[in-house]
């Protein structure tokens, strides 16, 4: 972690964030790893809740004691369970904690977002410009045209997955990437796969994407 974090010093990156280790045994072991990381940069750092130990969440205590102890130490990605709950517990603790992020695909995202939450960090590269819609839609306070919006974004996460790999199309037809080819096989050597859609999936895929055509940027 020290190594990643030096390289990433090196690069003057406006943030870092960081999982819990997935070897330690204890909340000890999670709270003496962002001791070590809070002490190796000045940068705002977030941590990630879920990817530690298993069945071992940093509790929000824990992630509360090391904002008091490192102020730049002060940002969550929350992704762990009860979700809502260590939310609201820790939309309580600001300060010292500066900000709460949900994540999980933006699956949760309206609720957090009347919670209060300060946004979302998630893997939607595909719809970064409706993510910002949804937000400026947030902060106006236009509330119908918000849960419209988000509702016809929640068609697109249920079609990827009745239809694995909708993402990667919508990723390509938006130009994000030239390809829809996959990696697989990990630590047994990894292998290109090929995305394969038959004309009824891509059609339902369309279908739906057009729905959301009013909130995203002109021309994509």
């Amino acid at each position: 972690m020290l190594e990643y974090a030096r390289r990433a010093e090196a690069l003057a990156p406006d943030a870092m964030i960081a999982m819990p280790p997935s070897a330690a045994r204890s909340l000890d072991d999670y709270r003496e790893y962002f001791r070590a990381l809070a002490r190796s940069t000045a940068r705002p750092i977030f941590i990630q809740t879920s990817g530690g130990a298993k069945d071992l969440a940093p509790t929000v205590e824990l992630i509360v004691e090391l904002a008091r102890e490192h102020p730049h130490l002060a940002y969550v990605k929350e992704e762990s369970a009860p979700l809502v709950e260590r939310m609201k517990a820790e939309l309580k603790q600001r300060p010292p904690l500066k900000g709460v992020f949900g994540a999980s695909y933006a699956d949760g995202w309206l609720y957090e977002m009347r919670l209060g939450l300060d946004g979302v960090m998630t893997g939607m590269a595909m719809y970064a410009d409706l993510m910002a819609r949804m937000w400026e839609l947030h902060e106006r306070g236009d509330a119908d045209r918000l849960r419209d919006a988000y509702s016809k974004f929640l068609l697109m996460r249920n079609i990827n997955e009745s239809i694995p790999g909708a993402d990667l199309y919508v990723m390509q037809k938006r130009g994000i990437f030239k390809t829809t080819t996959a990696r697989t096989g990990g630590t047994a050597g990894w292998k290109p796969k090929p995305l394969s859609l038959s004309a009824d999936a891509i059609a339902e895929i369309e279908f739906r994407f057009t729905a959301l055509q009013p909130y995203l940027r002109r021309g994509t």
